[in-house]
């Protein structure tokens, strides 16, 4: 069991990296000038770093300003469900809706563990 738990939170770590990967193919992407593009595609990402940071990162330990409980399942509801969004946007809203669903099995098995 402890190497599906170990497999469940490198999933983890995988999303939290295909959420960075889509926001900057979605900038990148865009139907724009290439200055948009080049601002879009390197923003994006940023600002999902930054929310992290801020507040999910490290398990919360890392956080500059930890959110726990409800907070912390609406803060990934919302950073991984803006990334099913954007690559909703980019490929197919099938790419969107199965990532969120990844993550959502992923966050419940997380809950179930008492994982970070």
């Amino acid at each position: 069991m402890t190497v599906v738990k170990g497999a469940n939170l490198a999933l983890m770590f995988l999303l939290e990296l295909g959420v960075l990967a889509g926001a900057a193919i979605w900038g990148f992407t865009l139907d724009a000038n290439p200055i948009v593009r080049v601002v879009a595609g390197i923003g994006a990402p940023a600002v999902f770093i930054m929310v992290w940071a801020l507040f999910a990162a490290g398990g919360g330990k890392n956080a500059r300003f930890p959110v726990t409980g409800r907070w912390r399942v609406a803060l990934e509801i919302a950073w991984f469900g803006g990334a099913a969004v954007l690559i909703g946007l980019t490929f197919t809203a099938v790419a969107g809706i199965a990532f969120f669903v990844v993550w959502a099995v992923n966050g419940a098995l997380r809950l179930l563990w008492r994982q970070a």
